[in-house]
């Protein structure tokens, strides 16, 4: 499989003229790449050290509104610089972009600090906290998206109305229906993969037009920066070939949400699985259930981290493999935490709750801090819960919107430990502003509604 470059193999593919642009690219609140293109020669040629950019970029929304009330940028602030320094070892092509490189990059502040706020340095700093328990944690995020027959600019030109999946009827694992769209996802899977992301396997999903592309687990900074990848690439491969995507976790509230869900386990420093124990029944060791513990305790707490739009909740429905109640089961689809590879080395986590429109690096920070501190404090797992968690009461719920949420993470005392108070304020601010904004707008289903009959 082609790997990530070296600078010195990226100034010999400058030379041959193979290599005329670098995109050097952080990551924002909402998990997208944002930097800047440079010419080849002058990246190899020293650029590489680091560049700038403004501020606003972690206190944006979708729409690149300049957020108000941050306390990291404001127009009080002056909207200064970032220095964004590109991490060498995420060097590579990006082969569906003619003559071009791409390099991920840390945020820092002038000091050569990271940006605590940084998706990236949020993560490495529970990265950091697991090695030093003497543990390394690895990761796979599963990415589902709906694929449409219209382009992004038929889209917009026709305020985003008659919405064409790609197939006509539910394709999950359906051979006929997938080959409809190999045109798009074989070039999907060859490009990431001749961009170093090591793709297992594309397939349908459970709706029509709907596609999941799973890639192979690493460690869990190498799995955030190939989750980001694989996102911009399947809508750039998409929009080349003259269709669209969406990552929505709930775009039709007929249809099917899209998940990512996260599989998760701690390995020794010696490569050797730690949440394996031959002789427990379902192969769990003493540390995956406290792992377990942890994150059922704040399952609630973290929920906003995993689910960060007012939109991710209805996602959450009855009967359509999204789960609605965050408690562990054994192979069981209906639990938001289900553990998988029972009684082998495998055996693992799978966090059911985020969707495909989580920022991943957020998403497993989240859930890295709170598996953490269930080791930290040697909780208890709970029973197992069995059969059917959408229609069993009395059990902990997935919060029902992001204002539930948001407020469950603001009072979160391990949150604040984990990430720091700064961290912490920021992202629910974030969240109040999305609240916000979706409670003034007038929908189309509330004109549709009440137009006439209110």
């Amino acid at each position: 499989m082609p790997g990530n470059l070296t600078l010195e193999e990226l100034r010999g593919l400058v030379d041959k003229g193979e290599i005329d642009t670098v995109l050097v690219a952080g990551i924002d609140m909402q998990g997208r790449l944002m930097g800047k293109r440079f010419h080849a020669r002058f990246f190899v040629d020293g650029g590489h050290t680091e560049t700038h950019c403004c501020n606003y970029l972690l206190t944006v929304d979708m729409e690149m509104t300049t957020v108000q009330g941050y306390k990291s940028s404001s127009w009080e602030t002056g909207y200064g610089d970032y220095v964004l320094k590109p991490d060498m070892a995420t060097l590579r092509r990006i082969p569906w972009l003619e003559g071009t490189a791409l390099v991920l990059g840390d945020t820092l502040d002038h000091h050569g600090h990271e940006v605590p706020m940084s998706p990236r340095a949020i993560l490495k700093r529970q990265v950091a906290r697991a090695r030093a328990l003497g543990f390394e944690p690895m990761m796979a995020t599963e990415l589902e998206f709906y694929l449409f027959e219209n382009s992004y600019e038929n889209l917009r030109d026709h305020g985003f109305a008659d919405l064409k999946t790609v197939s006509g009827y539910n394709e999950d694992y359906h051979i006929f229906q997938t080959t409809k769209e190999e045109d798009v996802m074989r070039a999907i899977r060859n490009g990431l993969y001749g961009a170093g992301i090591p793709i297992e396997n594309s397939k349908g999903e459970a709706e029509a037009g709907q596609e999941e592309i799973n890639y192979r687990y690493s460690d869990a900074l190498d799995t955030a920066d190939n989750h980001v990848i694989v996102k911009n690439g399947v809508k750039e491969i998409a929009w080349a070939k003259g269709k669209s995507v969406t990552f929505m976790a709930k775009y039709d509230h007929r249809r099917a949400g899209s998940s990512s869900h996260v599989h998760q386990s701690l390995w020794t420093k010696d490569g050797r699985p730690a949440f394996h124990d031959p002789a427990d029944p379902y192969g769990m060791s003493d540390l995956m259930k406290q792992f377990v513990a942890g994150q059922l305790a704040h399952a609630t707490e973290i929920t906003a981290f995993l689910a960060p739009y007012v939109n991710s909740y209805k996602r959450f429905t009855i009967g359509m493999f999204a789960p609605t109640k965050a408690v562990w089961s054994a192979d069981n689809r209906t639990a938001g935490f289900r553990v998988c590879g029972v009684q082998s080395k495998a055996v693992r986590v799978e966090c059911r709750i985020p969707g495909s429109d989580a920022n991943p690096y957020l998403a497993c920070a989240a859930l890295l801090a709170a598996g953490l501190a269930g080791i930290e404090a040697k909780m208890e797992l709970e029973p197992e819960m069995k059969g059917d968690m959408y229609n069993t009461e009395g059990i902990r719920n997935v919060p029902h919107n992001l204002r539930d949420a948001a407020a469950a993470l603001k009072g979160s005392a391990m949150l604040r430990a984990a990430f720091g108070d700064d961290v912490v304020d920021h992202y629910h601010h974030a969240a109040q502003w999305e609240i916000s904004e979706t409670d003034r707008v007038v929908t189309d289903f509330e004109r549709q509604r009440l137009l006439e009959r209110a």
